[in-house]
Order: structure tokens, then C-alpha cells, then sequence
């Protein structure tokens, strides 16, 4: 099955959470945070403006990004959980 955006909205897939800590303690399932860090999978054409122009999107497919902790609608596809968000609630691009 293809999804795809609409308007400003991403597909984010997330990256795994860390299993240990800074400190090197191992953390069960239960005690991990869901991550906020992932990976876009595909992205929306940009928002319309009153113009009737479309806003250029900043994000591109592939990138991995930060976003905020309750940003996004999760959903499965195909057996994989995604997160379809807006564009706003992305914080940051990692460059590497």
C-alpha cells in the first residue's frame, strides 16, 4: 500500500529508542521513552497559501529529523508504524 501526504504534512518513521542508558544501564521495554527522533518517508506538496501558491516544504525525503513529543497521529501500514504530522511540529534537521 503507498500513502500519501497532503498539503504540509510528513510520514515519519521512527528510529529505534536507545537500550542503555548514558551510564551503560540496560533499559526494559517498559522504562523507554518512545523516541523523537525519525526518519521522513515521504513528504506533502506544501501549504496553500491565499495566493493560491503552494508554500515550499524544508524537509525532504530521507531526512532524519527532531520532533516535539506529541507531535503527530500514529498509524500502521503494511505491519510498520508511521507518524503523519505537520511540518510545523518538526524542530530539526540532523546533518551528519
Amino acid at each position: 500500500m503507498k500513502i500519501r501526504p497532503l498539503a504540509d504534512k510528513v510520514i515519519v518513521q521512527r528510529l529505534e529508542a536507545e537500550n542503555k542508558t548514558a551510564g551503560g544501564i540496560v533499559l526494559p521495554d517498559s522504562a523507554k521513552e518512545k523516541p523523537k527522533r525519525g526518519k521522513i518517508i515521504a513528504v506533502g506538496e506544501g501549504k496553500l497559501l491565499d495566493d493560491g501558491t503552494r508554500a515550499e516544504m524544508s524537509v525532504k525525503k530521507g531526512q532524519e529529523v527532531l520532533f516535539t513529543s506529541y507531535a503527530g497521529t500514529e498509524v500502521k501500514i503494511d505491519g510498520k508504524e508511521y507518524l503523519i504530522m505537520e511540518e510545523s511540529d518538526i524542530m530539526a534537521i540532523i546533518e551528519s
